[in-house]
């Protein structure tokens, strides 16, 4: 029982590449699914003359191997499965590369299209198997072609990857622009170029140019003096051409000075306090400052200081404005306001009735009449056709004795226009405060309205320069957000080609190494297993005969043949503990070491020694097979190149996970050199970390000059959250050579 549980293992724990053993159920539902085959297999067969019966151990032995070797090529049916899963794996990363977001495209260097994707062909409009063969250069228009095959000869004269911007042909369509990435090949002879398709993108600048030329506009044409300043240094940076007209200073001039130093302000103080002031409230306002231009005129200005963000810094905009003119006005009209008779308002005294009984010569100005043409007569009489009705409310207030405070209409000069006056009335009373007329005030204010007019729509002009500047400052957010995700697209890019790269040089080195194991496991079973089952069935048709004819010999024979199956025996074992210790799984990972190290230092002469905590044995089956498997490799790395002398094996508890040291005094070796040169000959390092990020470890190599190599393998001990492996980190190595 114990033969046939030793060859069932042997049989079930041929390594498939990565892949854990199946567990115990597993093991015996395959075999018996080979003994039923065997079974059917027997009844298809025609009866065969049966030998004597000359004891139950060589039939069942024979009959077990028979099951084995059903087993064995139900084994065989699933390798040839994994082998169809990875082809299809195969199939779905050629998918990936055909519907990859950019197009990619193998030239020679001579600019021949050898490979292309699907996306590639659908920028340019043309089917794959007309593009194969095809002169990338064709596609390309005709003014940028010169400029290509610069750049083709640029990528295939080194390593490093270019880029550019060119117009490609689309059949049907206008030319596309895109942009080109390319990096020369390991061969030499060939370049794989990405495409990617930018003309939503360069449409999105040529949008951002012209609003900042329509914004350019705005600012040379405005009819007030505009300043932009840096809040840091409080320099002017730029001034429109009306600012440089008002202050009768050259633009040149202007920049680099501060506020003071035009004669904005009184002096620097007052320009730090103003610059104090925007940062507290954004905005500040100046109703009446002197200016000075360079020729000496004085004028009064309207200040109005904005600090706002433009693309990330902070700016401050100065709207000047020259209010000399309303300045001056005012001072007039205060100083006529003194003076009724010549005032520029209209003053007019009527009864309580509406019957004028004064009239002062602004109000001849502002209506037309004359003294004598209006005194004696109604007020009505300046009211046009459809305002008799707000003249008879305002009446109706002054009898109540109550005053009209600028109340705004429309009256009818004597030449028949109508002007907007601003109409003030106030009862006048006696001592006994009866009403006995009426003082009016109208004001012409229709130069008012138009002017409030012209800075309503200058107000407006304003807010769309404000939103012209909100919306460069979005697009410009807009396009460097443009600009992180296209970098971000290369990087997914770059890696994914790595990680598929990666996945090909692993695979290919998995197929190998299934292929160098199944020839050794083919060779062992035909020199030695084969063989020694041709002796003993040499020796059973010997027994056959002799158990008829000569039974004295029969006992020797017999013993013959035992031996015989007793080394079959043996060497069934010895490939069972080469394929997996049963020690491992029965012990624990710590008696099997124990046993692979004897068994190596007996092979090999290099001396061992294992320090481990028994908490290693708390570990999962899968975690334990991994530390062992890390340790048969390193070991047989030893033995095979490091010329050592000793190597040593620790196991420790680090934290909450289980390190695991394998040292040598052997030769150091350069890791990446070895790692190159043993690509698809054997997993080696990299199937140690395979290993290990299986079961969420980490892995890594110090190898000194001097001093050996040190391999450390580190798996957590508590359970693995979502229960796969942990993310691990890229593969550490280590080299000191002087």
């Amino acid at each position: 029982m114990k033969t046939k549980a030793a060859a069932r293992t042997k049989v079930n724990q041929v390594p498939k590449g990565d892949f854990l053993p199946e567990s115990q159920p597993m093991l015996a539902a395959l075999y018996r699914r080979a003994q039923t085959r065997l079974r059917e297999q027997r009844k298809r067969r025609p009866p065969a003359t049966k030998a004597p019966p000359t004891g139950a151990d060589p039939q069942r032995l024979f009959h077990e191997l028979q099951v084995y070797q059903i087993e064995l090529e139900m084994q065989n049916t699933e390798l040839r499965q994994a082998r169809d899963e990875l082809e299809a794996m195969l199939e779905s990363f050629r998918d990936l590369y055909d519907f990859a977001p950019v197009g990619y495209f193998t030239l020679t260097a001579a600019g021949t299209i050898k490979q292309v994707n699907l996306t590639g062909t659908c920028l340019v409009g043309i089917e794959r198997a007309k593009l194969v063969s095809r002169s990338f250069g064709a596609l390309v228009v005709v003014e940028l072609r010169a400029g290509f095959q610069a750049f083709l000869k640029k990528v295939f004269a080194g390593p490093a990857k270019q880029s550019t911007d060119i117009e490609l042909l689309s059949a049907g369509r206008i030319p596309r622009a895109v942009s080109l990435e390319a990096q020369r090949l390991l061969n030499g002879q060939e370049c794989r170029i990405a495409v990617m398709d930018i003309t939503e993108r360069k449409r999105a600048e040529n949008q951002v140019r012209v609003s900042e030329i329509r914004y350019r506009r705005l600012f040379e044409t405005a009819h007030d003096g505009v300043l932009v300043l840096d809040p840091r240094t409080r320099k002017i940076t730029d001034a429109n051409p009306f600012m440089t007209r008002l202050l009768g200073y050259p633009h040149a001039q202007l920049v680099g000075k501060e506020l003071f130093e035009i004669g904005l302000l009184q002096d620097e103080a007052a320009s730090q306090e103003m610059f104090q002031k925007l940062k507290r409230q954004h905005e500040v306002r100046y109703e009446d400052l002197p200016l000075e231009s360079q020729t000496g005129r004085h004028q009064e200005v309207e200040v109005v200081a904005n600090l706002y963000q433009e693309d990330g810094r902070a700016v401050i905009q100065c709207n000047i404005r020259d209010i000399t003119t309303r300045k001056q006005a005012e001072i007039a009209l205060s100083r006529l306001a003194a003076i009724v008779e010549f005032s520029d308002d209209a003053i007019i005294g009527k009864t309580p009735d509406g019957i004028i009984t004064s009239w002062n010569l602004g109000a001849a100005k502002i209506f037309g009449y004359a003294a004598r043409e209006m005194v004696g007569n109604s007020i009505l009489r300046l009211v046009p056709d459809g305002r008799q009705a707000e003249e008879k409310q305002i009446s109706e207030r002054i009898k109540r004795g109550e005053s009209v405070q600028h109340f705004e209409t429309q009256r009818q000069t004597k030449d028949g226009r109508l002007i907007d006056i601003s109409v003030t009335s106030s009862p006048i009373m006696d001592a006994k405060g009866k009403i006995t007329g009426v003082s009016k005030v109208a004001r012409d204010i229709t130069e008012l309205k138009r002017a409030e007019e012209a800075q309503r729509r200058v107000a407006v002009l304003a807010d769309a320069n404000l939103e012209l500047r909100r919306e460069i400052i979005r697009r410009q957010k807009v396009e460097e957000s443009l600009k992180q995700s296209e970098q971000h697209q290369r990087q997914l890019l770059t890696q994914a080609q790595a990680m598929q790269e990666q996945l090909r040089q692993l695979s290919r080195q998995i197929l190998l190494t299934q292929e160098e194991e199944r020839r050794e496991i083919s060779r062992e079973l035909h020199d030695v297993i084969a063989q020694t089952l041709t002796g003993i069935n040499v020796r059973l048709a010997a027994l056959a005969k002799e158990a008829t004819t000569n039974t004295k010999g029969i006992d020797r024979n017999i013993a013959r043949t035992r031996r015989l199956v007793e080394k079959s025996v043996d060497i069934v074992h010895r490939f069972a503990r080469e394929l997996r210790p049963a020690v491992l799984d029965d012990l624990g990972v710590i008696p099997a070491l124990h046993t692979f190290m004897k068994n190596f230092t007996t092979r090999t002469g290099v001396r061992t020694h294992l320090t481990a905590f028994a908490g290693v044995e708390q570990l999962d089956t899968a975690r334990r097979t991994a530390l062992f498997r890390v340790a048969q490799a390193a070991l047989n790395n030893i033995g095979r190149h490091a010329q050592a002398s000793r190597a040593v094996i620790t196991i420790q508890k680090v934290s909450n996970d289980v390190c695991m040291k394998i040292q040598d005094n052997g030769k150091s070796f350069q890791v990446e050199r070895t790692l190159h040169a043993k690509a698809g000959k054997s997993l080696g390092l990299l199937g140690m970390r395979e290993r290990l990020e299986m079961v969420g470890g980490k892995f890594s190599v110090e190898s000194t000059l001097g001093q050996g190599t040190t391999i450390t393998a580190q798996i957590p001990l508590g359970k693995i959250r979502g229960g796969g492996s942990r993310k691990s980190s890229p593969l550490k190595l280590k080299q000191k050579f002087p």
